[in-house]
């Protein structure tokens, strides 16, 4: 018995040890696209927030691993009982990477600008039903609403709604100040972004790293090559589903696949012929097989979504069973819609994405069946942009829609690219808004989710997995991602 205990004793002190966390050693992710800046309060780029969210700037809220709204430079917040005042209470001794204090004078000045419409600040709307700031002491801040906005802290807790020096905010694009757990070293263009740990952060726990390197490598085999010969530690985006199969096979490598915000769907201008016919639409989603989808543009990573919502998001609704594979069903609508034998439509696919591209094959592949014969159109993304996104000039696309809890905003905007438009989405996401009950605003969005669903209004598609390949002495990555984010304040390496 004695031995037995010995041995318990001996194996736990292994498995306590390769879990405790070390402090120190140089993290190297791989990245497939450069930033355009640094700054995510003048670009929706999402390659900014992957480097410096929570990284190097911080706001008064974050979203945390499990998607949750958690204090950050605010320690805690109040709601008044009529919704209409928000008081958050600013953590102590909080340094920017300047060395100079935080205020609550910085906040001010800072949501002041998100808010001015007229400032080059990005989503002015995230920030609308906020009628003035105030800063009664150095450490307290208080938001005075015109209107309930359920919404308000979410939007705290963006990549938009970072805290950095007010006198700064000329600099932040190439040279960012915050007050996050890493600052900001270098910048070398085409090349890498190297960061630092921060020794007088807050949290003086944190971080465990002591220098993180995020390197741009846009080519998918070179990341590969790169991860294999040990010159990165991490391929934290951009990691295709073909080379996460081959990685898993790989000693010394771990694979993960999580959930994320982005939807892949196929977008559909609602407002031409054919497609502003519900029957076609239905027809389309249909003739739409989600798990062969998967498994031929995807390699079978991913998983189906039948609105606009992802598993990753607090209130998503599963309708995957709404419109199950039926092609006999597809060319019945299709008939009933006043085309028995079909019809031809182009779709735009954008060139530097290739998930999309797939995407589109394979689906254009399966709408054949039941006589949609689509066109493919590979695009220049300036040209989706602009043509696409912007006028609404185009017939069918395939993108994914990265942002988190972005559903109200477009579906009740009918100049928004699929030109769609229905009252009662318009009061179901407006009650929403105003509602402070969580679980009374999760049946509302699950409510706008159905009315989606059933107006077909575009072809959901799948969820786009987190997938992520990590050699096997980096730790407390995350797996999800509930919002754009490679924050690596808790990851740490035992080598």
């Amino acid at each position: 018995m004695r031995r037995i205990a010995t041995l318990l004793s001996f194996l736990f002190s292994i498995v306590l040890a390769a879990s405790t966390p070390r402090y120190g050693g140089t993290l190297i992710v791989a990245m497939p696209d450069q930033p355009p800046g640094l700054d995510p309060t003048i670009s929706t780029s999402q390659a900014i927030a992957r480097i410096v969210y929570d990284n190097v700037l911080q706001g008064l809220v974050r979203i945390n691993r499990k998607g949750e709204i958690v204090p950050c430079l605010a320690e805690r917040w109040s709601v008044s009982p009529d919704g209409l005042t928000y008081t958050f209470d600013l953590r102590p001794h909080v340094l920017f990477q300047n060395g100079e204090p935080l205020t609550a004078r910085d906040v001010v000045l800072d949501l002041e600008r998100a808010m001015d419409p007229h400032s080059d600040h990005t989503h002015h709307e995230y920030y609308q039903a906020i009628a003035s700031v105030e800063a009664p002491n150095p450490l307290t801040v208080v938001l005075h609403l015109k209107y309930r906005d359920a919404n308000l802290l979410f939007n705290l807790a963006r990549p938009d709604s970072v805290i950095y020096p007010p006198q700064d905010v000329l600099t932040l694009r190439t040279d960012p100040i915050g007050t996050g757990p890493f600052k900001f070293v270098r910048w070398i263009k085409n090349d890498e972004v190297i960061l630092e740990r921060f020794h007088r952060y807050w949290d003086p726990k944190l971080p465990y790293l002591n220098r993180v390197i995020f390197r741009f490598l846009p080519n998918p085999e070179t990341q590969l090559a790169a991860l294999e010969a040990g010159q990165v530690d991490v391929i934290g985006d951009g990691l295709s589903p073909e080379n996460a199969l081959a990685l898993k096979q790989m000693p010394g490598i771990k694979v993960l696949e999580g959930y994320t915000t982005a939807k892949m769907i196929m977008a559909i201008n609602n407002a031409i012929p054919p497609f502003n016919n519900l029957l076609v639409r239905r027809a389309i989603a249909y003739a739409t097989n989600r798990e062969a989808l998967i498994q031929g543009a995807m390699f079978g990573m991913g998983t189906p979504i039948g609105s606009h919502a992802t598993p990753a998001e607090y209130y998503y609704k599963n309708l995957t069973g709404l419109y199950p594979y039926n092609p006999a069903k597809a060319r019945q609508l299709l008939a009933e819609a006043g085309y028995p034998h079909g019809f031809s439509a182009t779709l735009d696919l954008p060139q530097p994405y290739i998930d999309e591209r797939r995407t589109g094959e394979v689906l254009a592949e399966q709408l054949a069946q039941v006589g949609i014969h689509l066109r493919l159109r590979v695009v220049q993304w300036d040209y989706w942009l602009s043509h696409i996104f912007i006028q609404g000039d185009y017939q069918l696309t395939v993108i994914a829609h990265v942002e988190p809890l972005d559903m109200c905003s477009i579906y009740t905007d009918p100049h928004y690219y699929f030109h769609y438009h229905n009252p009662r989405v318009d009061a179901l996401c407006q009650e929403a808004r105003e509602t402070l009950s969580l679980q009374r605003r999760i049946a509302l969005y699950g409510k706008v989710q159905t009315i989606l669903a059933e107006d077909a209004v575009n072809d959901f598609l799948f969820n786009v997995p987190n997938l992520v390949a990590l050699r096997d002495v980096v730790h407390h990555w995350w797996i999800n991602q509930p919002i754009v984010a490679l924050d690596v304040t808790r990851v740490w390496l035992s080598r």
